[in-house]
């Protein structure tokens, strides 16, 4: 059965969770400002990362660990393997959100060479797992599934919900949010009937089906809040939700997930649909 690995992002546990999948092989290793971390809890040096997408709390350590470790191997969509082997865009587009809190947040971001990086669509067995293409919260997010364990290993397409809390939400940073592709990828995870659900953020979730129902349900009531536009009114109703849980799960969701990155995910989301429906 796969570990969990609690990377204790800037000293907080329970935000930020890397999967040992077998020794060696790694479902999302974190940041670099996280390594030592995760380093301290794998059973075995790591042979492979699986990305399930590149954004830096999932995919930042990447590059240094490649640079440690010579055999190491990246798996990651087609789309987000450009940007791993060259971040220089990746870094740019980051640094428009995080500002001076780069490094503190992520540390140093490194390239990964060519030659170690396996592109992927969707469909292929890696390392024992199966990768679905689930796109909605990035457009070349992947889910990985152990058909052996039934764990899904499933990035932010399931949400997040920090433990002991029951509160789901769906993060919705920029660049490209599809709330439609979200949904349909929702539905494809549900169809491999997985027994559990292996958040970043973060850990087990036993009950997959109430986890991705409530992520659907908070996806699409954030959608029909953001479309008018009024993001007074969406952050109250962003507040209201994180002022109705415990103090500490609330802290750790907004580190997982600045709210004020939920409203610019979703604005440019129906901006850029205006734009194509002319």
């Amino acid at each position: 059965m796969a570990t969990p690995i609690d990377t204790r992002h800037l000293g907080i546990d329970r935000v930020i969770c890397a999967w040992e999948v077998e020794p060696g092989v790694i479902v999302d290793p974190g940041p670099a400002s996280a390594v030592e971390t995760l380093l301290e809890g794998v059973e075995a040096e790591p042979r492979a990362l699986l990305l399930t997408h590149i954004h830096l709390d999932h995919a930042g350590a990447a590059g240094v660990l490649a640079r440690r470790f010579p055999k190491l191997r990246v798996y990651v969509h087609e789309i987000g393997a450009p940007h791993v082997i060259d971040p220089s865009r990746l870094i740019a587009s980051a640094s428009r959100l995080y500002g001076d809190e780069m490094d503190r947040l992520w540390g140093e971001i490194a390239p990964v060479p060519a030659e170690r990086v396996t592109a992927l669509r969707g469909g292929e067995e890696v390392e024992g797992c199966r990768v679905e293409y689930a796109p909605g919260h990035a457009s070349h997010h992947v889910v990985y599934f152990d058909a052996d364990s039934r764990d899904a290993f499933v990035g932010d397409v399931a949400g997040i919900r920090i433990p002991p809390g029951e509160l789901a939400l769906a993060p919705t940073p920029p660049p490209d949010i599809d709330i439609e592709a979200w949904f349909e990828s929702l539905r494809r995870v549900a169809a491999l009937e997985p027994r559990r659900l292996c958040l970043t953020h973060f850990g087990a979730v036993d009950e997959p089906t109430e986890q991705l129902a409530a992520v659907e349900r908070w996806l699409e009531e954030a959608g029909r809040r953001s479309e008018n536009g009024d993001r007074e009114a969406f952050d109250v109703w962003v507040s209201a939700q994180l002022e109705a849980v415990d103090d500490d799960i609330a802290a750790r969701l907004r580190q997982a997930m600045p709210p004020d990155h939920l409203w610019l995910g979703l604005e440019r989301y129906w901006r850029k649909r205006r734009e194509r429906e002319g």
